[in-house]
Parts: structure tokens; sequence; C-alpha cells
């Protein structure tokens, strides 16, 4: 079988198309799966391109979907045949948080799905949505429960509130979907007319444009009637907090689920006092929150945004292009 590796130094002219031998049949509580496709998220593109560090000939991808070839004994919740999507965090299975580091994480603490077989635990996979593509599906493990943690599990949503998402990327789109589908109001920043023109059309209720607004926590204010939203959905980190702040409600939440702009940085201590907000680390969910996250798409009928498709063999291809910047949506490889 085929399966990309990141070598030592890692990089993405580096990765590595490699022909190895088949992992074979599944032991006791295993499956094995065909992957068909995965999904681009941060974390992978900073494991390829050598900002967080992993081992020699790693396969990366944390994210996969595919269908079940074979069942080990003593699995019961799957069937061959059946279409399933890999879990983040292989051992948080349920429960509150098990775990604040990565090395059971596909594609970082161990390889991941940018592979065609693998033979894992059954427990590190859900069923996916019925009559999914495994395109789709494979958006699912960190963006879709991303946002749904933040916003549903914990963050209990409910209809009438609103929600503030910045750009179009895997997580912030599925966020304006899932909350749409609560009856939330949304606002989104981008930084084109096209963007814009698409976050409406999955509606956004308004759009920002960075570009001619920077102080755009202000102009949130402005269009919340001075209120400001009721959750944030933060993908920036220390370069957008402040901003975020800024837009929040008194006694709202922002949900701190990504760094894209540095890992450390300054909290704007007054500001959060101020607000009397909460500031939540989120790094992704559990399976169960995956589990709930499956019942409900397919009870919402919600369908993930796919910006494009590339196969297995151009991963590094589809890695600038989200390092470029122009994605709305998910990057899916398609193996």
């Amino acid at each position: 079988m085929r399966r990309v590796t990141v070598p030592a130094p890692a990089g993405l002219d580096r990765l590595a198309v490699e022909d190895v031998a088949d992992p074979g049949e599944p032991g006791a509580g295993e499956i094995r799966v065909r992957v068909h496709a995965s999904s681009l998220n941060f974390h992978d593109y900073a494991i390829v391109a050598g900002a967080m560090p992993t081992a020699a000939g790693r396969v990366p991808m944390a994210d996969g979907a595919g269908e079940v070839e074979a069942v080990g004994d003593g699995v019961e919740e799957f069937a061959v045949g059946d279409a399933v999507v890999s879990t983040f965090f292989t051992t948080w299975l349920d429960g509150p948080p098990t775990t604040g580091e990565f090395s059971q994480v596909p594609g970082d603490g161990i390889d991941g799905f940018g592979q065609e077989v693998v033979v894992r635990p059954a427990t590190s996979f859900t069923r996916a949505p019925s009559g999914w593509s495994h395109a789709e599906a494979a958006t699912l493990p960190t963006a879709g429960v991303t946002a749904w943690r933040s916003l549903v599990a914990d963050g209990g949503l409910s209809a009438g509130q609103s929600v503030l998402v910045l750009g179009t990327g895997g997580v912030s789109v599925i966020a304006l979907q899932i909350a749409r589908a609560m009856g939330a109001e949304v606002i989104a920043t981008t930084s084109s007319e096209e963007k814009r023109r698409r976050l409406e059309a999955l509606g956004a209720a308004a759009t920002i444009d960075r570009t001619e607004h920077s102080e755009w926590g202000r102009r949130v204010r402005e269009l919340t009637d001075g209120r400001g939203v009721d959750h944030v959905v933060e993908v920036g980190g220390a370069g957008t907090l402040p901003q975020s702040l800024q837009a929040v409600a008194v006694g709202g939440a922002i949900w701190q689920i990504g760094v894209l702009t540095g890992v450390t940085g300054e909290v704007p201590t007054g500001a959060l006092l101020g607000r009397q907000a909460t500031l939540h680390g989120v790094a992704v969910g559990s399976r169960a929150h995956q589990q709930q996250l499956v019942r409900a798409l397919e009870t919402t009928g919600i369908r993930p945004v796919i910006d494009s498709s590339f196969q297995l063999a151009q991963m590094a291809q589809a890695f600038r292009h989200q390092e470029s910047g122009r994605h709305i949506g998910k990057i899916v490889l398609e193996h």
C-alpha cells in the first residue's frame, strides 16, 4: 500500500510517498479500514512543515474516513462495509477532558491517515453520517468536533443567541453552519468580497471586512447595538484576542480554539474582567462529542463546505493551497 511520511527535518518539499507492506488483519478489539479520504487542518500543516516536532517517518493527517474491511474478535459496533470516521483523541472516549497532549493523536504522536489502509482499535472511530461521502466525513474529527464542543456541548448555544466567527477556515465555516441550525445569529469577519458572498450565502447575518475595519471588535458592537455577541469562536490567538474581547458581550464566552497568530501573547485581563467574560481553551473533543455531532448533522441536514480536493500524492500541493489562505471551508485528500 501507499503512504506519505514526514522526514527529518520536516518540510513540504521533503514529504515522501512510499510503498510499504499491508498492515494485515485486525486483532481483538480492532478494525481494518480502507482509508478513502483525509482533511487538512492547521495542526497537520504544523507537523508536515516542521513547526511542530514529530518522529522521523511519521505518517501525517489526523482526520481520516473510509470503509471497514474486517473486524477483530469482540467488535460489535462495526461490521464489514460500514463507513467510519476517525477520532482525534483516540483515548478520550467520554466525559471531561482526560488529556492535554498529543502522544496518541494520529499524525502527531502516532501514525495518521495519510495512507491507504490502517488497523486500529474500534474505539478510534465512529460511524460516519449516513449518506455522506468519505471526503465529507473526513472534515469532521478536528474542525467539526471543535465547533460542536465549543458552541453546543460546552457552550449550550440556544436559539436567539449571537456568534462571531473569524474568517473562512474549516472550524469557522462549520461553526457558522451549526450556529445557524441552532437558531443563532452569526457575524463573520473576512478579507475579500468573494468570501463575504460565500459567508452570507451560508447564513451570516453580517460580515466585517478586516481590511476596512482593523478595529473589528468595535464594529461587532456597533452591529449589535452596543451589546456584543454571546459567543466568539476564536481561531487567531494572541493577535486577535484583544478584538474578540471587544466583540464579546458582558457575560459572554470566548472559545479559544486556534493559535494562527502565535502560541504566546498577552491576555488583556482588564478587558476580560470588564466584560465578565469567560475564556475557554478548547482542544477538539471526545469520541462521545463526535457521536453527538454525527447525529446532529443527520438531523439538521448540514453538509460540509469542501473547498478543493487533492490526491494523496499531492499532499504538499494541498498544504500549499492551505498556506495561501485562499480556501473557504475544508481542503481534502482523496485516496
